[in-house]
């Protein structure tokens, strides 16, 4: 196991590098954090941190940066997540208006506000599962000639998609044919549903034909659609401010990475796919026996678990190795339907990033539960 002075250092070394974005002494720690050594002294265990691959040293300075595997130990074991000022809460709430009538407007509104309270690149993604099957369709009717048409997949997933139809189409008319498309699709999987399977449902339906075809389309490409994986990414530019990006080529090398939308989300819905799990324990050989160091993490928060964090060489995708990811799970019904989070320099404060995450991802919980149960059809 590290020491508590070698966890003290390498959490001040973090800290400071974050801050100031120069390579961190020992002269410089004493004097910032008053600790109760010499610089001697303190020089001596970051030269064992180095040497433990804890931190790295560079050519141009005598300090020494946090290596991947020292901020991986700093978000395991020595990170103080803690809720957002009310202030700060009221402001991302406020961004919120409760007037969206669709599900994806309030997750790319989420994304926006995230990607404004962190000044980072903010992004979504909703997941794909095999075997999806539908659990319910729901049609609202919004104003006459406007439908809303809502689709829910296993585990969870929720999608819209807003319609014009002819204003003679009544709510009730709406109803028999959501009744009659749940009845007979519910519980099948979306290989097996085609527009046929969609309009065997239908059995003396007080509708006209051609408007009902129209109605029975919509919903057969809707339910389609909603298996699609969707990715959203906001304020790409935010991050070219950083020192980390001043050189030209690195900064290329980024942008043409994620803006590579298919390669994004396709890695992104990986993360899904893994279960929990434990933390190595910290120890100056680096982590137990079966044990992987680049493996994904979760972070546990009191309010909300499920992040993850991916740092540098973890994410293994060219131009982004001066990179960390932060997502969390968004849920509906407590069901993960989808991933919202940053990418930023590895030197970020992550406490904050975090509870920031934290409380935009709390909100926009509660903003689709709020929305999907004004679609409950039960209430037809």
């Amino acid at each position: 196991m590290l020491s508590e002075r070698k966890k003290q250092i390498l959490k001040a070394v973090v800290n400071d590098y974050v801050l100031t974005a120069e390579p961190v002494g020992s002269n410089a720690l004493v004097k910032r954090h008053k600790l109760d050594v010499s610089s001697a002294t303190v020089r001596n265990e970051m030269s064992e941190l180095e040497d433990l691959g804890y931190l790295d040293k560079t050519h141009t300075s005598s300090g020494r940066i946090p290596s991947d595997k020292g901020y991986r130990a700093y978000i395991d074991y020595l990170l103080e997540v803690k809720p957002i000022s009310i202030p700060e809460q009221k402001k991302i709430e406020n961004f919120f208006d409760g007037q969206m009538s669709e599900v994806l407007a309030i997750i790319k509104r989420s994304v926006k506000v995230l990607s404004e309270q962190t000044d980072f690149p903010a992004m979504m993604i909703s997941p794909h599962y095999k075997e999806t099957s539908l659990e319910q369709i729901k049609f609202l009717m919004i104003e006459p000639g406007k439908i809303l048409i809502v689709v829910v997949l296993s585990p969870g997933i929720i999608k819209d998609r807003l319609i014009r139809v002819p204003t003679v189409l009544s709510q009730t008319q709406l109803s028999i044919i959501n009744k009659m498309i749940e009845r007979n699709l519910t519980g099948v999987t979306l290989d097996q549903i085609t527009l046929i399977s969609v309009s065997a449902a239908m059995e003396d339906v007080p509708v006209p034909e051609s408007i009902l075809n129209q109605i029975l389309f919509e919903a057969y490409i809707s339910i389609k659609q909603a298996e699609n994986i969707e990715f959203y990414i906001e304020g790409t530019h935010r991050l070219l401010s950083q020192p980390e990006f001043n050189d030209v080529e690195t900064a290329q090398q980024f942008l043409q990475t994620i803006h590579q939308e298919g390669l994004i989300a396709g890695y992104m819905s990986e993360w899904d796919e893994h279960k929990k799990m434990l933390s190595p324990q910290m120890s100056e050989s680096g982590p137990q026996s079966g044990s992987d160091s680049t493996s994904d993490y979760y972070l546990e928060s009191a309010e909300k678990p499920s992040y993850m964090v991916r740092i540098g060489q973890e994410i293994a995708l060219e131009g982004l190795e001066d990179c960390s990811f932060i997502t969390a799970a968004y849920k509906v019904s407590d069901k993960i339907t989808g991933r919202i989070g940053i990418v930023g320099p590895k030197r970020m404060s992550y406490d904050k990033i975090i509870s920031q995450i934290n409380f935009v991802n709390h909100t926009l919980d509660k903003e689709i539960s709020d929305l999907t149960q004004e679609y409950d059809p039960e209430e037809d």
